[in-house]
C-alpha cells in the first residue's frame, strides 16, 4: 500500500512509520514542528490546519490509506478542523482514512464504554476530538474511527518521561490515585491500526489495552522496569484539583479485538516483560 501518516513525527506516528516499512508499504510522514529524516519515509511538512495544503498533499502522494494521528490537544483548529480538513483531502483523492480518537472524547459517567456510546466529552480536548469524529463520520463514512488511551513504549513516551521526571525531582507534580485509563503499548496499537486499515471495517473501534489502572499505578509499573524505587513517585488525587476531564474512563475493546489478529496487552503485562529494542 501507499500509506500516508499524518503526524508521522509524534511518539504513534514514527512508530507506524517503522512498521509500514517493514512490513514493505510506500510511506510518507507529515511533520509540524518537528522535521524528521528517519528512514522508511518521506518526510513532509504539513499543517492541517491549511485545507488547501493538505488537499495538495494529499494529492501529491496519492496514497491507499491516511492515517492521521495529529492532534494540537485543545487547540481547536488543529484537533478538529484539521481533522475535517484530512478527512476532507482524503475523500477527495479516494483514500482510505484511518482517524485516532481518544477516550477524552467521554465524560467517565459511566466509568465503561463501548463503541455505541455517544460522547460526552467534559474537557476542551475532548470536545475538540468528539468534533473531530463528528466531522470524520460525516465526509467519510468509510472511514476507521480508533478510539484509545495513554500511550506507552519501551521508553520515550510522555507518560514515562514524566515519571523519570519526577522520581529525580527534575519536575513537581503528582501521580493520580483516582484517574483511571487502559494504557495502550505503542506497537500493539499502531499494529492494530494498520490491521484495520487494510481491512474491509469502518466506524467507531475502541483500541486500548486490557488492563485499567491508575496514573499512579501506571508509573509505579513504569519505575519498577526501569529500576526506580516507586516509592520515589508522588501521588495524590485528581478530584483534589481543578484539572477539567474525566476520571475513570474504560475503553470496552471487545468487540473490536474480535477482529484483529493484534492482541491489545494491558500494561499490567507490557511493563513486566523485558522492553523490545527496534
Amino acid at each position: 500500500m501507499r500509506i500516508l501518516i499524518v503526524g508521522g513525527s509524534g511518539f504513534l506516528g514514527s512508530e507506524l512509520v517503522r512498521q509500514s516499512a517493514v512490513e514493505g508499504h510506500a510511506v510518507a510522514a507529515t511533520w509540524l514542528t518537528r522535521p524528521r529524516t528517519a528512514a522508511g519515509a518521506d518526510w513532509l511538512p504539513l499543517d492541517v490546519r491549511d485545507r488547501t495544503a493538505t488537499l495538495d498533499l494529499v494529492g501529491a502522494f496519492g496514497p491507499d490509506v491516511v492515517v492521521n494521528t495529529a492532534s494540537g490537544g485543545s487547540d481547536w483548529m488543529t484537533t478538529a478542523v484539521g481533522a475535517a480538513h484530512v478527512a476532507v483531502a482524503t475523500a477527495a483523492h479516494g483514500a482510505r482514512l484511518v482517524h485516532v480518537s481518544s477516550d477524552a472524547v467521554f465524560s467517565g459517567e459511566a466509568i465503561t464504554y463501548a463503541e455505541d456510546r455517544v460522547p460526552d466529552p467534559v474537557s476542551p480536548y475532548g470536545a475538540a476530538k468528539a468534533a473531530a469524529e463528528a466531522a470524520v463520520q460525516a465526509i467519510t463514512p468509510t472511514a476507521v474511527i480508533a478510539r484509545t488511551s495513554l500511550i506507552i513504549g519501551d521508553g520515550g513516551s510522555a507518560h514515562e518521561d514524566l515519571v523519570h521526571a519526577l522520581a529525580s525531582g527534575g519536575v513537581h507534580g503528582v501521580l493520580f490515585t483516582d484517574d483511571v485509563r487502559c494504557p495502550v503499548h505503542v506497537r500493539d496499537l499502531a499494529a492494530a491500526l494498520l490491521e484495520l486499515a487494510s481491512s474491509d471495517r469502518a466506524g467507531v473501534h475502541h483500541v486500548a489495552g486490557a488492563d485499567a489502572v491508575s496514573r499512579y499505578e501506571l508509573g509505579c509499573l513504569v519505575a519498577r522496569r526501569d529500576g526506580i524505587d516507586p516509592a520515589r513517585l508522588p501521588y495524590g488525587r485528581r478530584a483534589d484539583t481543578e484539572l477539567p476531564g474525566p476520571l475513570d474512563v474504560r475503553l470496552d475493546c471487545g468487540l473490536t479485538q474480535r477482529h484483529l489478529t493484534t492482541r491489545l496487552r494491558g500494561a499490567r503485562e507490557f511493563l513486566t516483560q523485558p522492553r523490545i529494542s527496534t
